[in-house]
C-alpha cells in the first residue's frame, strides 16, 4: 500500500509541476475559495470534464502556499489495490505512513468517491472527528446524490461542464481581436465538431470520444446496475442523440427498441445522472410541468456531432446557448398554442435561437407578445456574448 500511496503522490519525494495544463481560471478561482473552508468540497460532472485536472491544479496551489506536502494526500477510490479499503482505513494507513497525529490538519482529495461503500457516513465520521478538509469527485449525480444526505450543512458541491466556447478558445491558444469577429463563426464550427472535453480539445479524436462514450455505458450504467444488453443502451443513446433540442417522446423510443415504457424512462434517468444529457421542463403549471414532455440536449457537443454529424446547425447553436445558460438561470422552454420558442427563464427572460435564420410569423408574433422582462434573439455567434448579460 505505501507504494501506491507515493504513486499517487509524487510532491512526497519531488517537486510537483504540472505540464501543459490550461487552467480554467473561473473553476479555479472558485474552489480554491472553497479549500479554505472545512465542508467537504464534492466536484461532480461528466467524465473527462476536468475535474482530476482541477484537483491537481489546487494541490499545485496548495504547495505553492508552503503546505508541507506529506498533509497533501490523492487516491482514486476506483483502484484495485484499494477496493477492499474503507476510507477511515485508507486515511489511517496515510496517516500512519507519516506519523501525523489527528490534531494535524491535512488536505485528502478522494477521486471517483462514490466507489467507496457507505462513503456519506464515513466521510461524516471523518468531517466530525478530525482535522481534514476533503475533495471528492464522482461521475455520478444519482450516487453523489443519494449519500448526501448524511452531510446537510457539512458539504458544497461544484457542477464541472466542458469548456465553453471561450474557454475552447483559450485551450486553443486563439485570440480573436475585434476587427477580426468574421472568424468566429468558423472556429465556432470547429467547436460544435470538437465539443469542450479538454483532452478532445487539445488533440481532437473520435476514436477518444468513441471510447468515452462505450466507457461510460458499460462502466457507469452496465455493470453498476447489472444490466446485460450494452448494445441496447448504445442504440438508445443515439436515438436521445439524434433527438437532441427536441420534445422527448420515452414511449417512442421505447416502442423502437421493444422495451417498455418503464424500462425507456429509466434507461433516461441513468444517463443523465451520468451527465451525458441534460433535460429541459416546459414552462407552465406545476401539472404542465411535470405531464408535458421534456426537451433533450447533449451535454457535449462533440458527443452530439459523434452521432449526428454535421445534420441540423441550429440544433448544435440551441444545445450550446441551453449549456451556457443552464447553471445561470432556471430554465424552461415555452410552449403555447402548438407554438414553441427556446427559452424562458423564472426570471421572466424569453431567448430565442435562431442560426443565421428568424423566427417564421407565428414565432414571431408569440415572441413580439408573450409577457416578458427582456428579450433576445441570438441568431450568430457574435450575440452569444448577450448571454453573459444575464
Amino acid at each position: 500500500m505505501e507504494e501506491v500511496f507515493y504513486q499517487y503522490n509524487p510532491w512526497w519525494e519531488e517537486t510537483f509541476g504540472l505540464k501543459n495544463v490550461v487552467a480554467r481560471d473561473l473553476y479555479l478561482r472558485r474552489l480554491t475559495e472553497c479549500v479554505k473552508n472545512k465542508k467537504i468540497l464534492f466536484l461532480t460532472g461528466l467524465r473527462r470534464a476536468g475535474k482530476t485536472t482541477l484537483i491537481k491544479l489546487l494541490i499545485d496551489g496548495l504547495l505553492k502556499r508552503k503546505i508541507d506536502p506529506v498533509k497533501i494526500f490523492y487516491v482514486s477510490l476506483d483502484d484495485y489495490f484499494l477496493r477492499d479499503k474503507t476510507i477511515l482505513e485508507t486515511i489511517d494507513d496515510y496517516r500512519k505512513l507519516h506519523k501525523l497525529k489527528r490534531e494535524e490538519k491535512i488536505y485528502v482529495f478522494l477521486d471517483e468517491i462514490t466507489y467507496a461503500k457507505d462513503y456519506s457516513q464515513q466521510l461524516k465520521n471523518i468531517y466530525d472527528s478530525q482535522n481534514v478538509k476533503v475533495v471528492a469527485s464522482s461521475s455520478s449525480s444519482l450516487l453523489l446524490d443519494d449519500g448526501k444526505s448524511f452531510l446537510t450543512g457539512r458539504s458544497q458541491t461544484v457542477i464541472v461542464n466542458p469548456l465553453d466556447f471561450r474557454e475552447y478558445l483559450t485551450f486553443k491558444d486563439v485570440r480573436i481581436k475585434k476587427r477580426d469577429a468574421h472568424l468566429l463563426e468558423p472556429y465556432f464550427r470547429s467547436y460544435m465538431k470538437d465539443g469542450g472535453l479538454p483532452e478532445n480539445v487539445l488533440n481532437p479524436s473520435r476514436e477518444y470520444l468513441v471510447d468515452l462514450v462505450d466507457s461510460i455505458i458499460q462502466k457507469d450504467i452496465t455493470a453498476f446496475f447489472l444490466l446485460k444488453d450494452h448494445r441496447l443502451l448504445k442504440d438508445y443513446f443515439t436515438l436521445l442523440m439524434e433527438r437532441s433540442g427536441k420534445r422527448l417522446s420515452l414511449n417512442k423510443i421505447g416502442n423502437i427498441l421493444k422495451i417498455s415504457p418503464d424500462t425507456s424512462r429509466r434507461y433516461m434517468h441513468y444517463f443523465e445522472m451520468v451527465y451525458l444529457v441534460h433535460l429541459l421542463p416546459r414552462w407552465g403549471s406545476t401539472n404542465e410541468r411535470i405531464l408535458s414532455p421534456k426537451k433533450i440536449y447533449a451535454s457535449d457537443l462533440g458527443i452530439k456531432h459523434l452521432f449526428v454529424g454535421d445534420r441540423d446547425l441550429g440544433s448544435y447553436f440551441e444545445n450550446y446557448i441551453y449549456l451556457l445558460l443552464k447553471d445561470k438561470k432556471e430554465l424552461y422552454y415555452l410552449y403555447e398554442d402548438a407554438i414553441e420558442l427556446d427559452f424562458y427563464t423564472k426570471d421572466k427572460i424569453l431567448i430565442e435561437s435562431k442560426y443565421n435564420s428568424g423566427l417564421n410569423e407565428k414565432q414571431k408574433r408569440l415572441f413580439e407578445d408573450y409577457p416578458a422582462s427582456r428579450k433576445l434573439i441570438i441568431d450568430n455567434v457574435r450575440k452569444l456574448e448577450d448571454l453573459y448579460t444575464i
